[in-house]
């Protein structure tokens, strides 16, 4: 597989972008290809090599690349107008769309990005307990706002993960495993009535893949609602994914707070929170908490998202299970041929492996994965056409536009890779 406009594009990149990328985790060694275009299921590069892409942006893309629907409805947008700061007719009626879908919902406030809505939901929370501490769980990542850029730790007060983020800042972040009640528990004890909010990845998408153990969620909501703690699902990455109405639909749990990206925006930026009306009306103008954004709510993205909605019905769901189900299962004769006990974890279209034969159900067992031996793996399935994310520690997603012949292919990768390896 040549690669040579790649290399010469990132020899030029890195002079122009820090790393020769605008996000860190595109980068990998020697260098990434450099994309030129995509369409359903593939991704193409400039030295016009195809792959079968579980990329997919890092989840938003799940009705394939460059959706027909989508593609047309966004070029007569367009013609209308990029962005207009005032309100549009199709605010609401996304909105209203988001209230129908999701449990939780009763007020969407939109914005530009997940990390946008997860910063602002976590003010909301403080605004409206009067409290500053937050618990998150050890390795989830709510975006790149200072007060959640924080290492794993033991349940004490988290050290910044990033030069440039002052210790004040993530002093009330208290970290826990997920996955364990035990230890939610005690920290709430510990911090009787100075908690503001728990938030929590409803299925761990940045350590790779990772479900909730059954039961978990329901503890949550419950001890939540007992010590009069704000539940915040970041949905972020599974909001739309698992079901119409998302994780909160899918598991059977209301949060008081729910935020949403990727999927929403039908691949163009967006963010958003939704929740009680209550809490939802605490925000500035109708409330006191300040939230605000030039690009909240532009037609581009708004439209988009009103288009992926259509988009995404029960049998667009049914399909994804089944193909979900096909490649986890295919994986796993793969691993029982070759006498290997690598972890295969997975929900619906989400789905990661890991390089170890330990169960992994929280950030601490996912370390333990041999993250040196998935990189070469990484490797040996691009270079036969199949492009998955560079880390043991994002997820691999799919799509509708992938079809049972690209998966055979992806499996017949794979078992090269392992051989390889």
């Amino acid at each position: 597989m040549k690669t040579e406009k790649s290399k010469k594009l990132f020899e030029e990149s890195v002079n122009v972008l820090p790393g020769g990328v605008s996000s860190p985790v595109r980068a990998y060694k020697p260098y990434p290809f450099f994309a030129t275009k995509a369409k359903g299921s593939k991704i193409y590069d400039v030295d016009e090599n195809e792959y079968i892409d579980y990329c997919l942006a890092y989840g938003p893309i799940i009705f394939g690349h460059a959706n027909d629907k989508i593609i047309n409805s966004s070029v007569e947008q367009l013609k209308l107008g990029t962005d207009y700061g005032v309100p549009s007719e199709k605010e609401i009626i996304l909105a209203k769309e988001v209230i129908k879908r999701v449990p939780c919902a009763e007020m969407v406030r939109f914005t530009n990005s997940g990390t946008e809505a997860t910063m602002s939901a976590i003010r909301l929370a403080r605004g409206i307990t009067g409290r500053e501490k937050i618990i998150k769980f050890e390795g989830a990542y709510h975006g790149a706002h200072d007060s959640v850029l924080v290492k794993s730790g033991s349940g004490a007060a988290g050290k910044p993960d990033s030069p440039g983020v002052p210790e004040q800042a993530t002093i009330n972040t208290i970290l826990v495993p997920y996955n364990n009640p035990d230890a939610v528990e005690e920290v709430i004890k510990e911090n009787k009535d100075e908690i503001a909010c728990i938030i929590v990845e409803p299925v761990m998408g940045n350590i790779g893949c990772v479900p909730p153990k059954e039961g978990f969620h329901k503890f949550l909501r419950e001890i939540t609602e007992e010590n009069g703690i704000i539940f915040i699902f970041d949905e972020v990455i599974t909001g739309f994914r698992l079901s119409p109405g998302g994780a909160q639909e899918y598991y059977g749990i209301v949060p008081d707070l729910v935020t949403f990206g990727k999927i929403l925006g039908g691949g163009f930026p967006i963010g958003a929170i939704a929740g009680k009306k209550e809490y939802m009306e605490q925000f500035t103008p109708s409330g006191t908490i300040y939230q605000a954004g030039t690009f909240s709510g532009n037609p581009m993205s708004i439209n988009a998202g009103i288009t992926a909605m259509e988009i995404l019905n029960k049998n667009f769901y049914k399909d994804l299970h089944d193909k979900g189900e096909y490649l986890r299962h295919g994986i796993k004769d793969i691993l029982s041929k070759l006498d290997l006990n690598y972890q295969v974890n997975g929900v619906e279209s989400m789905t990661q492996v890991y390089f170890t034969d330990k169960e992994v159900y929280d950030y601490d067992t996912a370390q333990k994965a041999d993250s040196e031996g998935f990189l070469k793996y990484f490797h040996k399935l691009l270079e036969n056409g199949v492009f998955i994310a560079p880390s043991q520690y994002e997820c691999a997603f799919l799509s509708n536009q992938h079809s049972i012949e690209d998966i055979d292919k992806t499996l017949d990768a794979i078992e090269i890779a392992l051989k390889e390896l």
